[in-house]
């Protein structure tokens, strides 16, 4: 096995378990994300609720929070399932963060930063079918969804 499997995958994890939205909410001097707007501590609800540039801070820093991991891996062991199983670990830190009680985001931003290092031709499609839905139906969550559905397409 992979020795930076124990290594990376734990961290990974952790990596994907820092609240963004909080930190960014917090450095901002907003509301506390959990507990305004939506009540979701990702990139759009801090935008509503601590401003247009929190909101893009709390979106970079989620993106990277897969992305670096994940080149991290590449770089270090460039086999498929080894970088699959970090991306998957920083995904899950999100979803379910250690530093939240296990409670956490929707992880789009975060399995976005995961799929720009992955697969980044299928990802800027996907992209694409995202900024379509929203600007048709002003609707990010629905954009969101179609563009992950559309991603192994």
């Amino acid at each position: 096995m992979n020795p930076y499997f124990w290594i990376l995958v734990p961290l990974a994890y952790l990596l994907g378990s820092v609240p963004m939205g909080i930190l960014v909410s917090s450095a901002f001097g907003g509301v506390d994300p959990r507990r305004s707007g939506s009540g979701n501590i990702g990139a759009t609800n801090v935008g509503r609720t601590s401003g247009k540039a929190a909101g893009v801070l709390t979106l970079i820093g989620d993106i990277l929070k897969g992305a670096v991991p994940v080149f991290a891996a590449f770089a270090l062991f460039p086999e498929p399932p080894f970088v699959a199983a970090v991306g998957l670990s920083a995904f899950i830190g999100h979803l379910w963060p250690v530093f939240l009680g296990f409670r956490g985001g929707k992880g789009v931003a975060t399995a976005l930063g995961v799929m720009i290092v992955i697969a980044p031709v299928s990802t800027l499609l996907s992209a694409l079918v995202f900024l379509a839905a929203v600007v048709f139906k002003r609707y990010v969550s629905l954009g969101s969804m179609v563009a992950a559905a559309m991603l192994p397409v």
